[in-house]
């Protein structure tokens, strides 16, 4: 009868401890949802066949893990695109940054700003770019300082190098060349 106390007291324990471990398994498995991993000074390349495309520099840059994990660059963020023989064409600063891997979508906020290789310098609140459709666009009040003139609107979009972009909802006087005219 002792015997027979001691292995169903044994058996107790045992189950009761498995399932005291199940549960410590999964709070620790629950908690690594929330974790992330962070970086200073941090530079990230977006290469094409070996040639540098994109450097994004961060001067810290935290990397959320999860169901739709993500990377933030919470002190600020500077994009450098470059041409087919590595020089640098574009450049886009803010004093915030978010990746979406999942969306493969880049999204700047604060004080954006994006200098084309003409010198075409567009100002906004926030830019995203989307990576599948090459698009980048803003639906916020952007500004466009070009040589001739600066123009106002309300919404944005754009090709990746900048090279072919359109104003929505343009605002304020648009100095057009004659030969511009159709």
């Amino acid at each position: 009868m002792i015997r027979l106390l001691s292995l169903v007291s044994l058996f107790l324990l045992t189950f009761t401890s498995c399932e005291n471990d199940l549960e410590k398994i999964n709070e620790v498995a629950h908690l690594n949802d929330g974790m992330s991993e962070t970086g200073k000074n941090v530079e990230i390349y977006y290469t094409d066949s070996i040639k540098v495309k994109v450097k994004m520099l961060a001067q810290k840059l935290v990397q959320h893990q999860g169901e739709e994990p993500y990377t933030e660059m919470p002190e600020g963020v500077k994009v450098l695109f470059y041409n087919d023989i590595g020089n640098i064409e574009n450049t886009l600063t803010a004093n915030k940054g978010f990746i979406y891997d999942h969306k493969n979508e880049m999204i700047a906020k604060e004080n954006v700003v994006a200098i084309s290789s003409k010198g075409e310098k567009l100002e906004t609140e926030e830019l995203i770019w989307n990576e599948d459709n090459g698009k980048i666009f803003s639906n916020k009040f952007v500004k466009i300082t070009t040589e001739d003139e600066i123009i106002f609107g309300d919404g944005f979009e754009a090709n990746q190098d900048f090279t072919n972009y359109e104003i929505k909802k343009i605002k304020g006087q648009i100095n057009l060349k004659e030969d511009e005219i159709l």
